[in-house]
């Protein structure tokens, strides 16, 4: 059986927000697939955990690995395919605290691109058959982890917190990319919203639906729990009573303006 042994965030708010209920089993521990209530209906919960045990080293500490990509898109198509002929399709929650996709030879030779992609494209062809997908980000969202995991999302839910981080690379990494110490790429990143790894600035981005402070983000509350409860359960109405099933809600942000424009003119030379 998967049982939910570490300490993570991810791993705290899924055992917090499911009542602890067992996960289900034939996954791995680095996968956590538990269906549980929400506003007075089954849901799936999703959250990728990490496995010290881990057979790809490469993603022993929360990272998205090839078997956490697979899985990931298993437990979200497994629902599209049970819920197919039901005109209410059963909501998916993505608990998010992913540390970046696992980097390493094998992974790179085994075709994590591929394992990504298939993750990605399952929540994707999930909130296009009706299931309201939402993402929770309780810790880390980087680079391609946040892709597969939760980024496909009808609506993103994020605690106001510091220690949550959405970015496309680690400061230490993105320092290198672009020629710069950690010091010099945060004083950019005070001033280019895109460069920031704070919540606060990537909220101006326009992909947010919410952010929550909570008083205990390690070790919630009750009053943390029926916040974040009532705020799914109204990302969930929300959705429900929205007729879209894209993401063109995420284009309404100052920040996003451009990106607004250009899909109004590819629509109109298209």
């Amino acid at each position: 059986m998967n049982a939910i042994t570490d300490t993570s965030r991810g791993a705290t708010w899924l055992a917090a927000l499911t009542n602890n209920t067992a996960p289900l089993d034939g996954y791995p521990a680095s996968v956590s697939v538990v269906d549980a209530p929400l506003a007075g209906e089954l849901a799936r919960y999703l959250a990728v955990l990490p496995d010290p045990d881990n057979r790809f080293t490469r993603a022993r500490t929360g990272e998205i690995g090839l078997i956490e990509a697979w899985q990931l898109a298993r437990a979200v198509q497994q629902i599209v395919f049970e819920d197919r002929e039901l005109a209410v399709k059963r909501p998916i929650v993505a608990v998010i605290d992913v540390a970046s996709q696992a980097y390493g030879r094998r992974e790179e030779a085994y075709g994590i691109h591929q394992a990504l992609a298939g993750a990605a494209g399952a929540y994707a062809e999930a909130r296009l058959a009706g299931h309201p997908v939402i993402g929770l980000i309780v810790g880390k969202a980087m680079s391609g982890a946040f892709l597969a995991h939760g980024y496909q999302a009808n609506r993103l839910i994020a605690l106001d917190d510091p220690q949550v981080m959405v970015h496309a690379m680690g400061k230490a990494s993105a320092a290198r990319i672009t020629l710069r110490t950690v010091e010099a790429l945060e004083a950019l990143a005070e001033t280019i919203a895109p460069m920031a790894y704070d919540i606060g600035n990537y909220a101006t981005l326009g992909l947010l639906w919410q952010t929550l402070p909570v008083a205990q983000p390690d070790a919630p509350s009750e009053l943390d729990l029926a916040q974040v409860r009532a705020s799914l359960q109204a990302a969930l109405s929300d959705i429900r009573a929205d007729p879209q099933r894209d993401l063109s809600s995420r284009l309404g942000a100052p920040h996003r303006q451009a990106s607004a424009r250009v899909r109004e003119v590819l629509g109109q030379q298209w």
